[in-house]
C-alpha cells in the first residue's frame, strides 16, 4: 500500500509529465477540483469515464440510535455525496483487466 496522493502530488506530476512550471501545474489541478466542487454544489453529477461518478443525494431527517448507549437522537436533513465506481476501475481494481 503507498502514501495517500495528495493535490501536491498531482501537481507534481503533471509538472514532470507536461513539462509545465509548477505554478502553472498546481493551478490545472485546483481548477479541475473547483469545477467538479462547483457542479456537486448545483445538484449536478460529475461523470469522470473509466473511473467513476459523484452526485449529491438528500437524506431527510431521521431518527438514529447510539449503539452503545440505544439512546435516540434525531440526524438532522443533510446533503451527502456519493462515489459510484465504474465497472473499469472495479476490474482494474480487483485485476480482473
Amino acid at each position: 500500500m503507498t502514501d495517500t496522493l495528495t493535490r501536491a502530488d498531482l501537481a507534481e506530476l503533471i509538472y514532470s509529465e507536461v513539462g509545465i512550471s509548477k505554478t502553472e501545474a498546481s493551478e490545472i489541478v485546483d481548477q479541475f477540483f473547483e469545477e467538479i466542487i462547483n457542479d456537486l454544489v448545483d445538484g449536478n453529477s460529475v461523470k469522470l469515464t473509466s473511473f467513476g461518478t459523484f452526485s449529491v443525494r438528500h437524506k431527510k431527517e431521521r431518527i438514529g440510535r447510539n449503539p452503545k448507549t440505544k439512546k435516540e437522537a434525531v440526524i438532522s436533513e443533510r446533503n451527502v455525496i456519493l462515489f459510484k465506481p465504474s465497472k473499469e476501475l472495479k476490474n482494474y481494481i480487483n485485476d480482473e483487466n
